[in-house]
């Protein structure tokens, strides 16, 4: 299941895995939600938590999360990814390098930091590139 993360501000969205994640969740709530926040907004902040409950991704979903990254591939100002699933954060840090944007990992009890950073305000030279 994925549910969005309420209280970002502008500009930047969280959305939490939990349990079994399909190709429905990300159809029915993460891929609308992004994409009508690009339809607002040229570059977007990106919070993403996986939580102690998730079981894991369906096949789908995989593919759903991999061609939505590639659709918004230079879009993203920001990306946190919060979790504690071993396989995800040695993924994670294995392609960060090829993520276009800032990218960050934290555990699941630094989930204040990890919605702290993706707030911080844009630094003021960054600010005309929106």
């Amino acid at each position: 299941m994925i549910e969005q993360i309420s209280g970002l501000p502008p500009g930047a969205l969280g959305f939490r895995a939990s349990g079994q994640v399909t190709a429905t969740d990300y159809e029915r709530v993460l891929v609308p939600d992004i994409e009508a926040a690009f339809t607002l907004n040229r570059k977007l902040r990106l919070l993403y938590h996986v939580g102690p409950d998730f079981t894991g991704f369906d096949p789908g979903a995989m593919w759903d999360d991999a061609m939505l990254g590639f659709r918004h591939f230079s879009g993203w100002d920001r990306v946190a990814l919060v979790t504690d699933v071993q396989w995800l954060r040695v993924a994670s840090l294995a392609m960060g390098f090829a993520i276009p944007a800032h990218f960050k990992l934290f555990r699941n009890a630094e989930i204040d930091q990890a919605l702290g950073w993706i707030s911080e305000p844009r630094p003021p030279e960054e600010e005309g590139n929106t």
